[in-house]
C-alpha cells in the first residue's frame, strides 16, 4: 500500500514540476518568437504637397509599415527610395551638402537613386516611382 501512495505522490510532484517549468518556458518562447502579423499591402501613398519640399532636400514618408525617403532633386524632379538600410535595417537620411543618402549605423553612403557608394550595405535601396498629381506628390511601388 505504501508503494502505491509513493507512486501517486511521485506522479503528482513530477506533474507539478513539469507544469511549473512549462509555465516559465512557454511565455519566454512566445516572446522570443512572436507570431507573424500579415502586413497590409501598400502600393501608393501621398507624400505631401510639391511646395512642402525645397530643392535639394529630403524627408521621411511612411510607406505602409516602413519608411521611404523622398528627395527633391530639382524644381521638377523627385526621387524616392526605401529609407531602410540594406545592411542592418537602420533608417537612412538625406544629406543636402553632399547630395547623398547616409546611414549613420556604419557610415554607409548611397546616391539619390539608392545605389551603394561606400560602406557595408550588400544591396542598393529599393527605388519607388514618384508622380506629381496636381500639387500633390505621390510615391508608388515600381511595376
Amino acid at each position: 500500500m505504501a508503494e502505491g501512495r509513493r507512486t501517486i505522490v511521485q506522479w503528482l510532484l513530477g506533474g507539478g514540476f513539469t507544469a511549473s517549468i512549462a509555465s516559465f518556458v512557454y511565455p519566454a518562447l512566445r516572446f522570443m518568437i512572436p507570431p507573424s502579423i500579415p502586413e497590409a499591402s501598400v502600393n501608393e501613398v501621398p507624400a505631401g504637397k510639391v511646395t512642402d519640399l525645397k530643392v535639394n532636400a529630403g524627408k521621411i514618408v511612411k510607406f505602409g509599415s516602413r519608411p521611404a525617403l523622398l528627395v527633391r532633386v530639382s524644381e521638377t524632379e523627385f526621387k524616392a527610395v526605401s529609407a531602410v538600410c540594406t545592411h542592418l535595417n537602420c533608417t537612412v537620411q538625406y544629406q543636402d551638402a553632399s547630395h547623398q543618402i547616409w546611414c549613420a549605423c556604419h557610415n554607409a553612403l548611397y546616391d539619390v537613386n539608392g545605389k551603394v557608394l561606400s560602406g557595408p550595405p550588400p544591396a542598393p535601396l529599393e527605388e519607388f516611382a514618384v508622380r506629381v498629381r496636381g500639387d500633390e506628390v505621390v510615391i508608388s511601388k515600381r511595376a
